[in-house]
């Protein structure tokens, strides 16, 4: 009879797997080593299979930095895979500013210049109705610094109805009392009309704030003014899009866009640009140029700034017009199944079982709640969706009817020879 032992796979055998030769380069071949070594002593032991030793070797190693994942979720904008994966020119920029660069710095005049003016150049250039814009590291700061400066010590008037809670626990309330405003509640959570503002307005107003339900709806016997009919309140009005979209997106109709909300009459519109925008983590600002003024020069506004690399990566968003987020969003479903036909047949050929199914994608992100985007996935065995998400890189899909979906809609296409390589890896 065989000795099991001898089925322990050998330590150069494991450090050559596609799974572990980026660890390798990342941490260094002793650190893996030590980590590969440990698994096959818990194999000699008799405590693991044989099998086994690639993942127990995978599972032990220190979680260091960030890790590259397949986003094959379906989700477009994952919050926890970190929402909007930047494009190429965004991620050039980066690798530029990372550096020494002119963040805030005249070069012509070789005098001090005003901080990420060209990032700032590019959003006006993006959002003409915008007579000014700022930009912060992300959307909630904005609404803390438009709350600070612009309402505290008084009163936002805001719909019960839109009272979010944001994400993690954290609770627009919460967050706005946190400034030293006080929150003047009007309307129901179902309907709130024009005159529930009108009523609460008065010398203590410092502005109404309007909210996009961004990750929920309120359907049936419900209402809510829109910009256009709070616009006449005489306060200023500040209007949170929340997901990000600068101009309307034919494909999402119902998710509202700071331009058409300027033009509406909004003072002042937040958004996030880590969202539909495609760029990273900030909050922007744009509207009236003395009220941007106002909320620019607050000091709070300095602990809020973001750095040289986030504004890099935002000019270069802007400028370029393509991006992962919305490469994904457009995406063509017949070229998706297609691809999801190609995957599984391939995967066949390695001897996994595989099938392309239709799926249904999502905005996810905060945004589009009720929109469904017609996608394909690879479906294989639910209990590769463990071993996916240890291995190298990462792949993260979702179960759901027994199997594992992976989703292409996230994926770009440059992706699926990774894709194809890491089911195949898990699966030997």
């Amino acid at each position: 009879m065989t000795d099991p032992r001898r089925q322990i796979p050998r330590t150069d055998a494991v450090l050559d797997d596609p799974r572990f030769t980026p660890l390798v380069g990342r941490m260094g071949r002793d650190r893996v080593k030590t980590a590969v070594n440990a698994a096959q002593q818990r194999a000699r032991d008799g405590e693991i299979g044989p099998s086994d030793v690639y993942d127990e070797a995978l599972r032990t190693l220190p979680d260091d930095g960030p890790r590259p994942v397949i986003n094959a979720t379906g989700v477009l904008l994952h919050t926890n895979l970190g929402r909007a994966p930047l494009s190429e020119a965004a991620l050039d920029a980066v690798r530029i500013a990372g550096g020494t660069t002119d963040v805030e710095f005249d070069l012509a005049t070789g005098h001090r210049g005003r901080r990420g003016r060209a990032a700032l150049a590019a959003l006006g250039r993006a959002v003409p109705a915008a007579e000014a814009v700022h930009v912060v590291n992300n959307n909630a700061a904005a609404l803390v610094l438009v709350a600070t400066a612009l309402a505290r010590e008084r009163e936002i008037v805001i719909s019960r109805g839109e009272l979010v809670e944001i994400g993690d626990g954290f609770r627009l309330p919460e967050l706005l009392a946190s400034t030293g405003a006080r929150l003047r509640e009007v309307g129901t959570t179902n309907r709130t009309s024009v005159a529930d503002y009108a009523t609460a307005i008065g010398p203590q107003t410092g502005f109404v704030l309007k909210i996009h339900p961004s990750n929920y709806r309120i359907e049936g016997f419900a209402g809510t003014p829109s910009v256009s009919d709070l616009a006449g309140l005489e306060v200023p009005l500040v209007a949170d899009i929340g997901s990000g979209l600068l101009a309307p997106e034919p494909l999402l109709p119902d998710e509202p866009d700071a331009a058409t909300w300027l033009r509406a009459g909004a003072d002042l519109v937040t958004a996030s640009g880590d969202k539909l925008l495609g760029g990273p983590q900030c909050g922007l600002l744009l509207g009236r140029a003395g009220l941007v003024e106002l909320v620019r020069r607050h000091p709070l506004a300095r602990a809020l700034r973001v750095d040289k690399l986030t504004l890099a990566a935002l000019e270069a968003t802007l400028v370029h017009a393509a991006n992962p987020t919305r490469d994904a969003l457009r995406a063509d479903p017949a070229e998706l199944r297609r691809r999801a036909g190609a995957l599984a047949v391939r995967l066949a050929a390695a001897g996994v079982k595989a099938e392309a199914v239709d799926t249904g994608a999502a905005v996810g992100g905060g945004g589009a709640p009720c929109v469904e985007l017609p996608s394909a996935a690879v479906a294989v065995d639910a209990a590769l969706a463990g071993p996916l998400r240890r291995g190298t890189p990462a792949v993260v899909g979702r179960v759901e009817g027994g199997r594992c979906l992976l989703d292409l809609r996230a994926v770009p296409p440059g992706q699926d020879g990774d894709l194809l390589g890491a089911v195949v890896a898990t699966c030997s």
